[in-house]
Protein backbone atom coordinates (compact mmCIF):
# COMPACT_ATOMS: atom_id res chain seq x y z
CA UNK A 1 0.00 0.00 0.00
CA UNK A 2 1.35 3.46 -0.95
CA UNK A 3 2.24 5.83 1.88
CA UNK A 4 0.64 9.24 2.03
CA UNK A 5 2.94 12.24 1.82
CA UNK A 6 3.80 13.99 5.06
CA UNK A 7 4.06 17.38 3.35
CA UNK A 8 2.13 19.80 1.19
CA UNK A 9 3.56 19.77 -2.35
CA UNK A 10 2.49 23.35 -3.08
CA UNK A 11 4.17 24.59 0.10
CA UNK A 12 7.36 22.69 -0.70
CA UNK A 13 7.32 24.08 -4.25
CA UNK A 14 6.92 27.60 -2.85
CA UNK A 15 9.97 27.02 -0.64
CA UNK A 16 11.90 25.72 -3.66
CA UNK A 17 11.12 28.94 -5.55
CA UNK A 18 12.62 30.93 -2.65
CA UNK A 19 15.75 28.78 -2.46
CA UNK A 20 16.46 28.80 -6.21
CA UNK A 21 15.59 32.50 -6.46
CA UNK A 22 18.00 33.37 -3.66
CA UNK A 23 20.90 31.09 -4.60
CA UNK A 24 20.39 30.53 -8.33
CA UNK A 25 20.28 27.13 -9.96
CA UNK A 26 24.03 26.52 -9.95
CA UNK A 27 24.44 27.86 -6.41
CA UNK A 28 21.81 25.52 -4.98
CA UNK A 29 22.94 22.05 -3.90
CA UNK A 30 20.73 19.05 -3.26
CA UNK A 31 21.65 19.40 0.42
CA UNK A 32 20.41 23.03 0.34
CA UNK A 33 17.11 21.75 -1.03
CA UNK A 34 16.76 18.89 1.48
CA UNK A 35 17.45 21.25 4.39
CA UNK A 36 15.42 24.18 3.04
CA UNK A 37 12.41 22.15 1.97
CA UNK A 38 12.27 20.10 5.14
CA UNK A 39 11.75 16.80 3.31
CA UNK A 40 13.98 13.79 2.82
CA UNK A 41 16.10 13.36 -0.26
CA UNK A 42 14.05 10.32 -1.30
CA UNK A 43 10.77 12.27 -0.94
CA UNK A 44 12.24 15.07 -3.02
CA UNK A 45 13.23 12.67 -5.81
CA UNK A 46 9.98 10.67 -5.60
CA UNK A 47 7.76 13.76 -5.74
CA UNK A 48 9.65 16.25 -7.89
CA UNK A 49 12.36 14.30 -9.68
CA UNK A 50 15.92 15.58 -9.81
CA UNK A 51 17.17 19.11 -9.08
CA UNK A 52 16.56 20.29 -12.64
CA UNK A 53 12.99 18.98 -12.70
CA UNK A 54 12.29 20.74 -9.39
CA UNK A 55 13.81 23.96 -10.76
CA UNK A 56 11.57 23.80 -13.84
CA UNK A 57 8.51 23.24 -11.65
CA UNK A 58 9.52 26.15 -9.40
CA UNK A 59 10.05 28.43 -12.41
CA UNK A 60 6.70 27.37 -13.86
CA UNK A 61 4.95 28.06 -10.55
CA UNK A 62 6.55 31.53 -10.37
CA UNK A 63 5.57 32.28 -13.97
CA UNK A 64 1.93 31.27 -13.47
CA UNK A 65 1.59 33.41 -10.35
CA UNK A 66 3.06 36.41 -12.16
CA UNK A 67 0.86 35.88 -15.22
CA UNK A 68 -2.27 35.65 -13.08
CA UNK A 69 -1.43 38.88 -11.27
CA UNK A 70 -0.57 40.76 -14.49
CA UNK A 71 -3.70 39.60 -16.32
CA UNK A 72 -5.85 40.56 -13.36
CA UNK A 73 -4.44 44.10 -13.29
CA UNK A 74 -4.87 44.59 -17.03
CA UNK A 75 -8.39 43.17 -16.99
CA UNK A 76 -9.59 45.04 -13.89
CA UNK A 77 -8.34 48.53 -14.79
CA UNK A 78 -10.67 50.53 -17.02
CA UNK A 79 -7.79 52.76 -18.14
CA UNK A 80 -5.03 51.15 -20.21
CA UNK A 81 -2.52 53.75 -19.03
CA UNK A 82 -3.48 53.16 -15.42
CA UNK A 83 -3.10 49.40 -15.87
CA UNK A 84 0.41 49.85 -17.30
CA UNK A 85 1.30 52.36 -14.57
CA UNK A 86 0.01 49.97 -11.91
CA UNK A 87 2.11 47.12 -13.34
CA UNK A 88 5.22 49.32 -13.30
CA UNK A 89 4.54 50.50 -9.75
CA UNK A 90 3.81 46.97 -8.54
CA UNK A 91 7.06 45.77 -10.08
CA UNK A 92 8.95 48.59 -8.35
CA UNK A 93 7.31 47.93 -4.99
CA UNK A 94 8.12 44.23 -5.11
CA UNK A 95 11.72 44.95 -6.05
CA UNK A 96 12.23 47.59 -3.36
CA UNK A 97 10.60 45.49 -0.63
CA UNK A 98 13.00 42.61 -1.29
CA UNK A 99 15.82 43.14 1.19
CA UNK A 100 17.84 40.32 -0.39
CA UNK A 101 17.87 42.14 -3.78
CA UNK A 102 17.07 38.96 -5.72
CA UNK A 103 15.63 40.72 -8.77
CA UNK A 104 13.19 38.70 -10.88
CA UNK A 105 13.38 34.90 -10.71
CA UNK A 106 12.53 34.57 -14.43
CA UNK A 107 15.12 37.18 -15.49
CA UNK A 108 17.70 35.49 -13.26
CA UNK A 109 16.92 32.15 -14.96
CA UNK A 110 17.33 33.79 -18.36
CA UNK A 111 20.71 35.24 -17.43
CA UNK A 112 22.02 32.15 -15.67
CA UNK A 113 20.68 29.27 -17.77
CA UNK A 114 18.81 30.15 -20.96
CA UNK A 115 21.92 30.22 -23.15
CA UNK A 116 22.68 26.54 -22.47
CA UNK A 117 19.45 25.01 -21.11
CA UNK A 118 16.81 24.47 -23.80
CA UNK A 119 13.97 23.87 -21.37
CA UNK A 120 14.67 27.07 -19.43
CA UNK A 121 15.09 28.99 -22.68
CA UNK A 122 11.67 27.78 -23.89
CA UNK A 123 10.07 28.80 -20.59
CA UNK A 124 11.70 32.24 -20.71
CA UNK A 125 10.58 32.72 -24.32
CA UNK A 126 7.04 31.64 -23.49
CA UNK A 127 7.00 34.03 -20.53
CA UNK A 128 8.26 36.89 -22.71
CA UNK A 129 5.59 36.16 -25.32
CA UNK A 130 2.82 36.14 -22.72
CA UNK A 131 4.09 39.37 -21.16
CA UNK A 132 4.39 40.97 -24.59
CA UNK A 133 0.86 39.91 -25.56
CA UNK A 134 -0.64 41.27 -22.32
CA UNK A 135 1.10 44.64 -22.62
CA UNK A 136 0.35 44.82 -26.35
CA UNK A 137 -3.36 44.25 -25.67
CA UNK A 138 -3.33 46.97 -23.01
CA UNK A 139 -1.60 49.43 -25.36
CA UNK A 140 -3.93 48.51 -28.22
CA UNK A 141 -6.95 48.99 -25.95
CA UNK A 142 -5.61 52.42 -25.01
CA UNK A 143 -5.01 53.32 -28.65
CA UNK A 144 -8.49 52.18 -29.66
CA UNK A 145 -10.05 54.32 -26.91
CA UNK A 146 -7.89 57.34 -27.82
CA UNK A 147 -6.13 57.29 -24.44
CA UNK A 148 -2.76 56.33 -26.00
CA UNK A 149 -1.47 57.97 -29.17
CA UNK A 150 -1.31 55.97 -32.39
CA UNK A 151 1.88 57.51 -33.74
CA UNK A 152 3.84 54.48 -32.53
CA UNK A 153 3.12 50.84 -33.30
CA UNK A 154 1.39 49.12 -30.36
CA UNK A 155 3.81 46.18 -30.47
CA UNK A 156 6.84 48.50 -30.47
CA UNK A 157 5.43 50.35 -27.44
CA UNK A 158 4.76 47.06 -25.64
CA UNK A 159 8.32 45.92 -26.27
CA UNK A 160 9.68 49.25 -25.01
CA UNK A 161 7.65 48.91 -21.78
CA UNK A 162 8.80 45.32 -21.29
CA UNK A 163 12.41 46.38 -21.79
CA UNK A 164 11.95 49.06 -19.11
CA UNK A 165 10.52 46.47 -16.71
CA UNK A 166 13.36 44.03 -17.38
CA UNK A 167 15.89 46.81 -16.85
CA UNK A 168 14.32 47.66 -13.50
CA UNK A 169 14.40 43.99 -12.48
CA UNK A 170 18.11 43.77 -13.20
CA UNK A 171 18.92 47.18 -11.67
CA UNK A 172 17.16 46.21 -8.44
CA UNK A 173 20.01 43.83 -7.68
CA UNK A 174 22.27 46.86 -7.21
CA UNK A 175 20.06 49.74 -6.08
CA UNK A 176 17.13 50.42 -3.78
CA UNK A 177 16.79 54.08 -4.77
CA UNK A 178 13.05 54.65 -5.23
CA UNK A 179 13.70 57.89 -7.15
CA UNK A 180 15.69 55.88 -9.70
CA UNK A 181 12.69 53.62 -10.37
CA UNK A 182 10.20 56.50 -10.27
CA UNK A 183 12.19 58.21 -13.05
CA UNK A 184 12.01 55.06 -15.17
CA UNK A 185 8.25 54.76 -14.62
CA UNK A 186 7.66 58.41 -15.45
CA UNK A 187 9.74 58.27 -18.62
CA UNK A 188 8.23 54.95 -19.71
CA UNK A 189 4.69 56.27 -19.31
CA UNK A 190 5.62 59.45 -21.21
CA UNK A 191 6.01 57.46 -24.44
CA UNK A 192 2.28 56.72 -24.28
CA UNK A 193 1.30 60.44 -24.33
Amino acid sequence: MARSKDFDEAEVLSKAVCIFWHKGYNGTSMQDLVEGLGISRSSLYDTFGDKHALYIKALDSYQKAGDDQMCSIIKDEASAKEAIKKLLELTTSALLEDEQRKGCFMVNAEIELAAHDTEVKEMVCRNEQQFEKAIYLAVKKGQDSGEIHKTQDALALARFIINAVRGMQVSAKATADKAFFDDIIKTTLSVLD
